[in-house]
């Protein structure tokens, strides 16, 4: 058949009125036909997602979501049954209809978490993105300044958000925002100063609209590389935005609030209650604003939870239970080498044990089975050794060749 004969078999065009004309077995399909094609499916696709979210999010409850975290995070019980509360409602939210009798209208319920480092904070903001698959955005707060000095625009939070929902809007506008380390843009002094604080307070301004819901333009490759690109737009209203942070130094700020007002025989008792491990229990927004969060920024994150510090009976579950557990990742690491991996009950004790004199939380775990086990990790993959047995003494022999005494100063 000549090319002048050959024709589109879904709209009929010949080859001469058209760019491309695709040939497949017994048909041919023209770059139009594709294109329409193509924005069916896209529609589709989008369509689909969304749907799949809405069904989600309405069989969701506080326990189910409490259920799928203990899952993955051991202890944290509080903050769990808060960060579950929040989500719950925060779905809620977005997914009700509009009734234009009701002019009750729900705000959004922000959150931010105060516990040192490694109690699981920025594991609680993971967990919940991957059960309601919904794109999760981990920022560090203390690359951002205010915008025409040199650092990250907060415009660029949004960005991440996009990249990590592939550019589609509407999944980016449903998403959730974890700010780690917000601690570190509190304001630097209370008194007024020529001095600029561009990256504490300023930074805390701009980041005020971003977090009450606002429509902001989202540079989509990041904001000053790339000057000449088109800008997105982004209503940020049905974002969940979570801070977290160490705030380290906050339980003097307590501890100084508790004793104001106490005098004579309740002092001793409240001075029990000043003194314990678990003090940050007792943590309220003025806290965090002695601290040097500023007023306006507590206002958009109301819901306040804390993290406390592990005990051994936690780290030792966090070792074992969760279904990402550290001994389970390292058993399937060395699996896939073809060795069986094995550790012993008192090994695990022990590895606790020094995980609590470094005081670096479950991140403290990980450091020390990494020293533990990288010669083996080293050594071992295309050998003929078939197993491995980690005891007691085993991890004594290892960690003896090793200076953990700067790392327990640094903590």
């Amino acid at each position: 058949m000549s090319e002048e004969r050959l024709s589109c078999s879904f709209c009929g065009l010949n080859k001469l009125q058209t760019k491309i004309l695709v040939a497949g077995q017994d048909a041919h399909i023209c770059d139009q036909c594709i294109e329409q094609a193509f924005s069916i499916l896209n529609h589709q696709n989008k369509s689909e997602e969304i749907s799949i979210s809405s069904e989600t999010s309405n069989n969701l409850t506080p326990k189910s979501i409490k259920s799928f975290l203990d899952d993955y995070v051991i202890g944290q019980d509080y903050s769990k049954k808060v960060i579950s509360v929040c989500v719950y409602n925060h779905y809620k939210r977005i997914s009700q209809k509009i009734d234009l009798n009701d002019n009750i209208e729900i705000e959004k319920s922000n959150v931010i978490m105060v516990g040192p480092t490694g109690t699981g904070k920025t594991l609680i903001a993971k967990t919940i993105a991957k059960m309601l698959d919904v794109p999760l955005a981990i920022v560090d707060a203390t690359v951002l300044t205010e915008a025409g000095y040199v650092g990250e625009d907060v415009e660029n939070i949004l960005t991440r958000l996009l990249q990590a929902s592939d550019y589609n809007i509407e999944k980016a506008e449903r998403g959730i925002i974890f700010i780690d380390e917000i601690d570190k843009i509190s304001r630097k002094n209370d008194n007024p100063s020529i001095t600029r604080d561009v990256s504490g307070e300023g930074v805390q301004q701009a980041l005020l609209k971003l977090m009450e819901g606002a429509v902001v333009n989202v540079p989509p490759k990041g904001g000053r590389k790339h000057p000449d690109q088109n800008f997105i737009k982004l209503n940020t209203s049905n974002i969940l935005f979570i801070a977290g942070g160490a705030f380290d130094g906050i339980e003097k700020i307590i501890s100084k609030r508790l004793n104001m007002n106490a005098v004579g025989f309740k002092n001793s008792k409240l001075k029990s209650v000043v003194n314990s491990d678990q003090i940050v229990k007792n943590i309220i927004p003025n806290d965090l604003k002695d601290f040097g969060l500023i007023p306006e920024i507590l206002g958009r994150l109301p819901i306040l939870t804390f993290m406390l510090d592990l005990d051994s009976k936690n780290l030792r579950k966090i070792l074992t239970q969760p279904k990402n557990a550290l001994v389970k990742q390292y058993v399937k690491l060395f699996e896939i080498d073809g060795i069986k991996l094995t550790f012993d009950d008192h090994a695990l004790d022990y590895i606790v044990k020094k995980a609590l004199d470094f005081k670096l939380g479950a991140r403290g775990l990980r450091s020390i089975c990494e020293s533990i086990l990288i010669d083996d990790m080293f050594h071992l993959p295309g050998t003929k050794t078939k197993s491995l047995h980690v005891d007691k003494s085993y991890i004594k022999n290892k960690l003896d060749g090793l200076n953990f005494s700067g790392l327990k100063e640094a903590s």
